[in-house]
C-alpha cells in the first residue's frame, strides 16, 4: 500500500511534467540546442544512464525489464537495444507519448511498452531488472525505501535506482535554482544522506534477501545524482 507522502508528491510531479515542463523535458531529451544550465543537466543525466546500464548485463535477451519514471525513453531505448523486454512507464502521459513518437525503428530484438502510470503498480507484473532514472529523486528516504521494497518483491535479481545525495553544495545549489525561470528549475528534489538511506534499506522488511552491491555519485555542473545497485541474494 502506497503511503500518503508518496502519493502527494506523485500527483505534484504529474502536474510539473505533464503540464509545466513539458516542452523543457522534451528539448533536454533531445539533440537540440539548450542553455548552459540545461546543458550541464544534459551531460549528467546521459553519464548517469552510461553509469545505470554498467549495472546491467550487456545481454538482455529475453528478459523483462521496469523501466520506472522512463520520461521521453532514452534509457528504455538502450535496455532494447541489448535485447531486453522493457515496460516503460511514466506518471506524464504527455511525455510517455514523445517516447512513442521518438522510438527508433531498430531495438536489436528488443521491444519496448509504453505506459502512463504509477512505477509502483502491482498490476505491471514481475521483473528480471528494475532501473529507476531519477524518479525517486523527489522523494524522502522512508518513501524511497518503502517504494524499493514494494519493487523488490517483484523483482527476480537487480534494481539499480537513483538518489539525489544530501551535500552541502547540491543544498547550496537547490537553493540557486529557486533563483531560476521556473522551466529551469529542478522539481522539488529531496537530498538524502546515503548512510540513512542506506540503514532503510538494509532493515527493510522486503529488502532482507537483498544487498547493495555498488554506488556512485554523478556530479555536472547543476547536475547532482547518486546511483545505488541492489542485487537479490
Amino acid at each position: 500500500m502506497q503511503h500518503r507522502s508518496y502519493i502527494d508528491k506523485r500527483n505534484q510531479l504529474e502536474q510539473y511534467f505533464d503540464r509545466t515542463a513539458v516542452d523543457a523535458w522534451a528539448r533536454l531529451t533531445s539533440s537540440a540546442p539548450v542553455s548552459g544550465i540545461r546543458a550541464t543537466v544534459r551531460a549528467g543525466r546521459e553519464t548517469m544512464r552510461q553509469t545505470i546500464l554498467a549495472y546491467l548485463p550487456a545481454d538482455l535477451s529475453g528478459k523483462r525489464v521496469l523501466d520506472a519514471g522512463c520520461g521521453t525513453g532514452l534509457l528504455a531505448v538502450d535496455l532494447a537495444r541489448r535485447g531486453a523486454q522493457v515496460v516503460a512507464i511514466d506518471i506524464s502521459p504527455t511525455l510517455v507519448q514523445l517516447g512513442k513518437e521518438r522510438l527508433p525503428n531498430n531495438l536489436n530484438g528488443g521491444s519496448i511498452e509504453f505506459l502512463a502510470g504509477d512505477m509502483l503498480d502491482p498490476a505491471l507484473g514481475q521483473f528480471d531488472y528494475v532501473v529507476c532514472m531519477d524518479s525517486m529523486i523527489h522523494y524522502n528516504r522512508f518513501d524511497i525505501a518503502k517504494a524499493l521494497g514494494l519493487l523488490a518483491v517483484r523483482t527476480r535479481q537487480t534494481i539499480v535506482f537513483t538518489f539525489a545525495p544530501k551535500t552541502i553544495f547540491l543544498a547550496a545549489l537547490i537553493g540557486v535554482g529557486r533563483l531560476f525561470p521556473r522551466g529551469d528549475r529542478a522539481p522539488f528534489i529531496e537530498p538524502v544522506a546515503e548512510k540513512k538511506l542506506t540503514k532503510l534499506i538494509v532493515m527493510g522488511e522486503d529488502l532482507g534477501a537483498w544487498t547493495i552491491t555498488g554506488s556512485k555519485k554523478i556530479s555536472r555542473g547543476f547536475y547532482k545524482s547518486q546511483a545505488m545497485a541492489l542485487e537479490r541474494q
